[in-house]
């Protein structure tokens, strides 16, 4: 069955993913079943948006102070006294668990002459100023100075610190420092509706590596929002991954996924015999570890024998029997979803990467790359504390990351490759501008068309 076309659009000639669906021995969930066949028009893009500093100034102004960005784990800030630090261009951020258990956000600097409060993340009595002693409480409350004789003109009920926006979804923490903004709710849409079945919430961050990488956050952010790129990158997945018949939904501004089944062979090549799938499978993918016995059966696809060894490699540590109602497709497909602006976590029942990029500082020439990987939590254990994050060295790969592992180490160090050469081959286009695919690379459309409607006013 050839994929499906909206009007305006041609998909690939392969079995599209809602055809692998179809094959499910157990219900598919009705998340899954959305197909949105977005089309959003085949405009270039100006290389501007990357490279020149105006461009910066104006995501400085309308993005960065206007949207619901991630900051850390509930569980990093679960205890009366921790607070986190989140730096966002030339912005600081610190999220604070009151002594009544709630979150506070607060911009942070002291109001007397500007220092920052909290210079890293930790556990604080109080919001005390490094410089001359200005204190607050974890609630906001100002609390004193010494030599208050000298400060007359300070009400000391009315200089509390001014609040920012914070809420939470699925475990993560989240601030907006408009204060007219919507509500994370809101902003969010479908999301909270489709990982409910996934309860990432429920989840320990096991990993936590970042890096800084030589080129536009933006560069390095749509590397990761399509799988167009993986036949020339990545050739070592495509015995197992179905790239070309890869699906990709948008939602509203702020939502948008692909899904790229795995355990099938990509549309590129020929011949490629089940038992190849499953070999490759295991021995390249950090999703799935080899079992014991990987032959896989007569009558049985590579893809269904990679499910199977899943569930019954999930079903050791949880209570719940993965073989009994979760699909093959969320026992190893990449379900990966993206929150604007630079929030990426995947979906599924399996350990979850999750991306973000940021600006490295007000640097619009270089990024930070983070890299955190989710683990459901086994049944009875106790939680473990959440990684923190380890900044990678300037010539330290990933694939020699203890945390990542060779195999999706040696992924990003692919990716990564390219970043700095996409940066510099921008300045060399003539026309200024880039062409891009209207369905395989519509969420990078869907993302700056989002971006335009911030910088507009529009949102």
């Amino acid at each position: 069955m050839s994929q499906e076309k909206n009007q305006n659009g041609a998909r690939a000639p392969g079995r599209s993913y809602q055809d692998l669906l179809d094959e499910e021995t157990n219900p598919v969930p009705d998340c899954l079943r959305e197909n949105t066949n977005p089309y959003l028009g085949s405009d270039n893009l100006s290389v501007d948006r990357y490279l020149s500093r105006e461009f910066h100034e104006l995501e400085v102004e309308h993005v960065w102070q206007r949207t619901w960005q991630a900051v850390c784990r509930e569980t990093e800030v679960s205890a009366p006294g921790d607070t986190f630090v989140y730096d966002i261009v030339r912005f600081s951020i610190l999220v604070a668990r009151t002594e009544a258990g709630t979150l506070k956000a607060y911009r942070n600097a002291c109001l007397h002459r500007g220092r920052q409060l909290v210079d890293k993340s930790g556990n604080y009595q109080q919001l005390r100023c490094p410089y001359h002693a200005f204190t607050w409480s974890l609630e906001g409350d100002f609390k004193g100075a010494p030599c208050k004789w000298d400060f007359p003109h300070v009400n000391a009920s009315e200089f509390n610190l001014p609040e920012v926006k914070v809420d939470t979804w699925g475990g993560w923490v989240f601030i907006n420092m408009d204060p007219n903004a919507v509500s994370l709710q809101e902003y969010l849409g479908v999301l909270p509706a489709h990982f409910e079945r996934w309860k990432p919430e429920n989840a320990y961050k096991m990993v936590h590596v970042e890096k800084v990488i030589p080129c536009n956050w933006k560069v390095g952010w749509e590397a990761f929002i399509e799988s167009y790129h993986a036949v020339a990158t990545h050739p070592q997945i495509l015995r197992y991954t179905d790239d070309a018949d890869s699906q990709y939904d948008v939602w509203g501004d702020h939502i948008s996924r692909f899904i790229t089944a795995l355990g099938v062979p990509s549309p590129h090549l020929q011949d490629i015999s089940e038992q190849t799938v499953a070999d490759t499978m295991f021995g390249v993918s950090a999703m799935v570890a080899r079992p014991d016995d990987a032959v896989v059966p007569e009558g049985m696809t590579a893809r269904q024998f990679i499910g199977q060894k899943n569930a019954e490699a999930f079903n050791k540590n949880h209570d719940r029997d993965l073989a009994s109602f979760a699909t093959n497709s969320e026992r190893m497909d990449s379900i990966l979803y993206s929150i604007f602006p630079n929030f990426a976590p995947w979906a599924g029942f399996h350990p979850n990467i999750t991306y973000r990029f940021r600006p490295n500082g007000d640097d619009h020439k270089t990024a930070i790359m983070e890299v955190m990987v989710l683990c459901q939590l086994a049944s009875g254990a106790e939680r473990p504390k959440d990684a923190a994050a380890r900044r990678m060295g300037e010539n330290e790969l990933f694939s020699e990351a203890p945390e990542l592992g060779v195999a999706l180490g040696s992924i990003f160090d692919q990716d990564l490759f390219n970043m700095p050469m996409i940066q510099k081959g921008m300045h060399n286009l003539q026309s200024r501008e880039m062409v891009l695919g209207n369905y395989q690379e519509v969420r990078i459309r869907h993302y700056h068309q989002t971006l335009d409607k911030y910088i507009s006013g529009e949102l």
